[in-house]
């Protein structure tokens, strides 16, 4: 992979330690947290939702598992725990947690069999553990232990490394550390519930519909070569050769009336071996024309929403993804999210971590 590529961050984030005084203070502005610790990731986003997502060993690929934990901020929130099975034996995994009832999965620790997980949505995709598993399961993730999920005669085994790093890191991040309420406990714990951080709001965001036929105030249409717009744009990018090495080719320019007075303005940027994206960027239709760069990752514009979605490798078992909004002067982030390790289990990823989301209300 070029390094280019590796620049741009289009493979998901494997993040180094961070010290606990600077996750801590990053955690309390409520700053998305993303780290990966061998098997397992942690994922929390800006209302201190942490999702913790377990996998088989990477070397383990024909019985590829996850398990997904969610657990909010605030002192008496729940873990809940949600399962996905890859492919087994002559793909039969689906076809078998879709008998529901007949064929549950089951819960197996150090060959202890907890009991069976609640029905498999094929809607949603998953199984949802019990209560009385989540606790067993949260207990053997903390030390060395053999983890199963069974059906019938087939076994898959999530793998338990990296489990207690990413769960310490969650705890960081919620401000769990030394109380009742952390996924790792330590002796004599004495923290008061009350130091656990709350949940943080998602921030509001209105969406404005553009209004691609509106009339332009001084009535002119909007006329400029091609190589005006790459000179033009230039000057938004830091590093033309490294983020728009395409901006000076001969692909053409997408030019859309946004209202009035603003056009949005897109351009190829740059192409890779299983990616590639486009710049995007927002002008006045006169004299200054003010040109602002939103991205150049997008892979899709419609109805006032830039979408970006990029894969983690070219099997697309995991990706990346942001999008942003028109709010009537500008394009802002409202969401940013992956879908977890590079497992194999499913196409498009196994499950959607957030890092960052808002709560989005439409005008018309």
């Amino acid at each position: 992979m070029s390094k280019r590529i590796l620049s741009k961050r289009i493979l998901l984030p494997i993040l180094t330690a961070i010290s606990t005084a600077l996750y801590s203070a990053a955690s309390s502005a409520g700053t998305p947290i993303d780290f990966t610790s061998q098997d397992w990731q942690v994922v929390c986003d800006n209302t201190r939702t942490c999702r913790l997502a377990g996998y088989q060993a990477d070397n383990d690929i024909e019985l590829p598992v996850s398990l997904l934990l969610i657990r909010r901020a605030g002192a008496n929130a729940p873990v809940e725990a949600r399962i996905k099975l890859g492919g087994a034996r002559e793909n039969s995994a689906k076809a078998l947690m879709q008998l529901g009832n007949r064929h549950r999965i089951a819960l197996f620790i150090n060959d202890k069999d907890y009991g069976e997980a609640k029905p498999y949505s094929g809607t949603a995709g998953y199984a949802e553990l019990t209560s009385a598993q989540v606790n067993a399961l949260l207990e053997a993730l903390s030390k060395s232990s053999k983890i199963e999920l069974v059906v019938r005669n087939t076994r898959w085994r999530l793998s338990d490394k990296g489990a207690s790093a990413v769960m310490l890191k969650a705890d960081e991040a919620q401000g769990r550390v030394g109380t009742a309420s952390a996924f790792i406990r330590t002796e004599g714990a004495s923290k008061p519930s009350s130091s656990v951080l709350s949940p943080k709001s998602a921030p509001a965001l209105r969406m404005v519909m553009p209004n691609p036929k509106a009339i332009s105030a001084n009535k002119k249409k909007f006329v400029m070569r091609s190589s005006q717009l790459s000179e033009l744009m230039k000057g938004t990018i830091k590093d033309v050769g490294s983020d728009c090495p395409s901006l000076f080719d001969k692909s053409s320019w997408n030019v859309t009336r946004l209202n009035s007075k603003q056009l949005i303005v897109q351009h190829n940027c740059w192409t890779a071996a299983y990616n590639a994206g486009k710049g995007v960027w927002v002008i006045n239709d006169t004299r200054p024309y003010e040109p602002k760069l939103i991205t150049t990752n997008a892979t899709d514009y419609d109805k006032g929403q830039i979408t970006s979605i990029q894969k983690g490798r070219g099997l697309g078992d995991c990706l990346s993804k942001t999008e942003w909004l028109w709010t009537g002067k500008t394009f802002e982030k409202s969401h940013e999210s992956n879908t977890g390790l590079c497992r194999m289990i499913e196409a498009g990823g196994a499950w959607q971590l957030p890092l960052y989301v808002t709560d989005v209300k439409i005008s018309r």
